[in-house]
């Protein structure tokens, strides 16, 4: 592997024990986790507030707990907090998932920002905004430091122990660890940009159900009068009265170019698919306003702040997730957490594919699956995990997201406490550590 010496003319953002690379629900649950555990840690995020996908996209957790007759909990630990401080400021409620994944947990992602923020700064950990991941230094299968652009230029950051929580594993292309490129086998899934629709009459929206309104969608779509590419798409209630949260388009995200495939990491593409997201959203904002009840006089609040992208890079681990692990609920002896959400495949076209686990199971998840291979110190967390393109479409959820940032954070602490590498760390004192710390690494019926 290539070593690549920074120059001296980058000032320094100090030596850590840890550096977590991007402040999603992942790479939060990873820095609380490490800096809880006594490890120096630095939290670096390309947003000017903490959260990701959490608070720059959408306003619900999934994946806390099972679908099915009986709604079972298989995520706890930090998530847990999370879920407590937003139930404080009365900024969430429960409600049942729109196609049957599970209960999901809506919340105000305005207190959710300043909820991360409190949790972090809380454990002592350093957190910079506003800073994207440029180069990472490797030398002998190891990254040293890490190039970081900031509004000053550049500046370095040096660790022992790195977790990539970027989402698109951005932290791994630059280390030079191996990933597949979603839409290079199978089609990457598709995107979409969220919006907020303010003074919606409740009473009349819940007047019809979700056979309906797909069925209104449909026809309005096979009119002619609207361009709606997706046909099944869906709103929700939000901690806000007259607020609701939708989840209805569909932008393209992949393609190819000169032979080499394209996807939400090219700079081209994801700036087009921004673009026709928004416009997208007028579209269907047009729609809800002409064809369904309630939203007669309302209109849209607020755009998410960056499109919504479900797949990009997916590291290669130390073990690769699969379908066949998803749907016959599998067990592993190395297993963090846990998910029971359904296989939820956003595909081209009108519709989404939907594939569930036994009812009331939940797959493990393994811990090697958050080893990157080919680079000693660095682990993997969130949506860029080790899984194929149908166990990512099931595994991602953000609770998920959470239990795999808390263990990687933990891991990382041990390892940096007792001085023995990632791969050296006794799994079961891990495990031990996490059911301690509240997590749920069995199904509790």
């Amino acid at each position: 592997m290539s070593v690549r010496v920074f120059s001296t003319s980058v000032k320094s953002l100090g030596e850590f024990d840890v550096i977590v690379a991007g402040a999603g629900s992942a790479g939060i649950c990873a820095a609380i986790a490490a800096a809880r555990g006594g490890a120096r840690t630095l939290l670096l995020e390309r947003h000017p507030f903490l959260g990701g996908t959490s608070t720059a996209v959408l306003d619900t957790f999934y994946g806390f707990y099972t679908p099915g007759a009986r709604s079972l909990k298989v995520v706890g630990g930090i998530g847990d907090d999370v879920v407590a401080r937003l139930r404080e400021y009365r900024a969430c409620l429960e409600r049942p998932n729109t196609y049957g994944a599970g209960t999901g947990i809506t919340y105000n992602s305005e207190y959710l920002k300043v909820i991360w923020e409190e949790m972090v700064q809380h454990t002592g950990c350093t957190v910079l905004l506003n800073a994207w991941v440029q180069q990472a230094d490797v030398a002998q299968d190891r990254i040293t430091g890490l190039i970081v652009a900031t509004r000053q230029g550049l500046k370095s950051a040096e660790a022992r122990i790195f977790v990539d929580t970027t989402g698109d594993a951005d932290l791994c292309f630059f280390a030079g660890a191996p990933y597949e490129l979603a839409g290079e086998h199978d089609p990457a899934q598709m995107l979409t940009t969220t919006f907020k629709v303010a003074n919606v009459n409740t009473e009349l929206r819940q007047s019809i159900d979700k056979e309906e309104f797909h069925r209104r969608m449909a026809e309005a779509a096979r009119s002619g009068r609207f361009n709606l590419p997706r046909r099944e798409g869906s709103d929700h209630i939000t901690p806000i009265p007259g607020m609701y949260a939708t989840n209805m388009t569909r932008v393209q995200s992949f393609g190819n170019s000169n032979g080499e495939t394209r996807n939400a990491t090219d700079p081209t593409l994801l700036t087009c698919a921004e673009i026709e997201g928004r416009r997208q959203a007028l579209e269907y904002m047009r729609f809800l306003r002409e064809c369904i009840p309630g939203y007669e006089d309302a209109d849209v609040a607020a755009f998410g702040t960056q499109i919504g992208v479900r797949e990009t890079r997916r590291i290669y681990g130390e073990y690769r997730m699969t379908r066949e692990d998803v749907l016959s609920a599998k067990q592993f002896d190395d297993q963090i957490g846990l998910c029971g959400a359904p296989i939820e495949d956003h595909h081209e076209g009108e519709d989404t594919h939907w594939q569930y686990l036994p009812d009331g199971a939940a797959v493990g998840i393994p811990f090697r699956a958050l080893l990157a291979k080919r680079v000693e110190n660095l682990l993997v967390a969130g949506r860029c995990f080790s899984a194929s393109h149908d166990a990512h479409a099931s595994v991602r959820s953000m609770a998920q997201c959470m239990a795999m940032g808390e263990a990687a954070g933990t891991a990382a602490a041990m390892a940096i406490h007792e001085r023995k590498e990632l791969r050296s760390i006794d799994i079961s004192a891990l495990r031990d550590s996490l059911l301690s710390l509240g997590a749920i690494l069995q199904v509790q019926r």
